[in-house]
């Protein structure tokens, strides 16, 4: 296993460095201290050839804002919140509102925009970046002292496993993500549509015009939304389904079964490429890409619609009258703590 780090940029006279971690196959990821940003998940195809995975700006810079918030931590808490109104501690506490009318992806300077303390270990059978944040009581309006533990580590099984720890001095709100873009053909060669996705859920949760839940949970059963039987993404992201409308494709939480089988399998049959993904987490928000920056990419191209599927595994968002809070809510003293790992395979 090897680390390598970086000097990459400089974000408000703060230096953004680039964390490399490789295991003896070549397979690894490339993260910033600057958001906990993964910028690279490089991974072989059938014939073994190494490209990345997630969607990738060609210029530092545009990390700075991150508008579609590629490979960011996501917190304190993710997805939208109602009106920015939660009440916990019986007192309704008003978020910054970011998001229209609703607070989003933990406030107008969230987690995805923090610089973070680094540690860093490796051995010959897996190696990690480990990042450190105190997050002070009020900032974006959330109560208590966090402190905030997130891994991310690499195996000699081509996994990559996302561990989230936090602890609060006070009763507070944590719902921690990563917001990665996936796209298996490699190096953006075409979009997501021809991917074929399978997900361990038999229920949605409901949306109104804001996107936000209504306390809802639609059973998915042959609708555009049931991936219980693998097909592809695109096969039915066009149909006349008013939730399909509101969010212009896929944007929507869908709530995991139990167990601790697979609950997500994404595949690309050119490449050969399979991402299985575990999670103890109990919903998974999936974004198809529906709303692209501007920014240019990598592989010197703006972003297209569909062009990559963002799998952020979560707690449901935040409705109005504290729907689906008390999935949020970490109790003074109390330990967060939750893992989503993907594993890599060709088939």
């Amino acid at each position: 296993m090897e680390i390598l780090k970086f000097l990459v940029g400089e974000f408000n006279g703060k230096k953004v460095e680039s964390y490399n971690l490789r295991n003896s196959k070549g397979f690894g990821i490339n993260a910033l201290n600057y958001g906990g940003i993964i910028t690279d998940v490089l991974v072989p195809d059938k014939d073994g050839v190494i490209e990345n995975v997630v969607m990738k700006y060609k210029d530092i810079n545009s990390y700075k804002e991150n508008p579609s918030y590629y490979g960011a931590l996501i917190g304190r808490t993710s997805g939208r919140i109602a009106e920015g109104k939660v009440t916990i501690n019986d007192n309704v506490l008003e978020l910054n509102k970011n998001y229209g009318v609703n607070q989003g992806h933990g406030g107008a300077i969230g987690f995805s925009k923090k610089f973070l303390d680094v540690i860093t270990n490796a051995n010959e059978e897996e190696a990690y970046i480990e990042f450190n944040y105190l997050s002070p009581c009020g900032e974006e309006g959330y109560p208590g002292n966090l402190n905030l533990k997130v891994r991310y580590t690499i195996t000699e099984n081509n996994e990559l496993k996302l561990s989230y720890k936090a602890t609060c001095d006070e009763n507070t709100l944590v719902n921690l993500t990563n917001h990665s873009y996936f796209n298996l053909s490699g190096n953006c060669k075409e979009n997501i549509l021809s991917h074929y996705l399978y997900l361990d859920s038999d229920f949605l949760v409901e949306l109104n015009e804001n996107e936000v839940p209504t306390g809802e949970i639609i059973e998915i059963e042959g609708t555009p939304f049931d991936f219980t039987n693998p097909k592809t993404i695109g096969r039915d992201i066009e149909e006349d389904d008013y939730q399909l409308k509101i969010g212009q494709g896929y944007d929507h939480c869908w709530i995991l079964n139990g167990g601790n089988d697979v609950k997500m399998r994404l595949y690309h049959k050119e490449s050969g490429r399979k991402m299985d993904v575990y999670t103890n987490q109990n919903s998974v928000v999936l974004y198809s890409l529906n709303f692209p920056d501007e920014e240019i990419l990598e592989c010197n191209k703006k972003p297209s619609r569909r062009d990559a599927l963002a799998i952020e595994t979560q707690s449901p968002p935040i409705g109005r009258d504290n729907i689906f809070a008390k999935y949020s809510f970490l109790k003074k003293g109390e330990e967060y703590n939750k893992e989503t790992i993907y594993k890599f395979t060709t088939i």
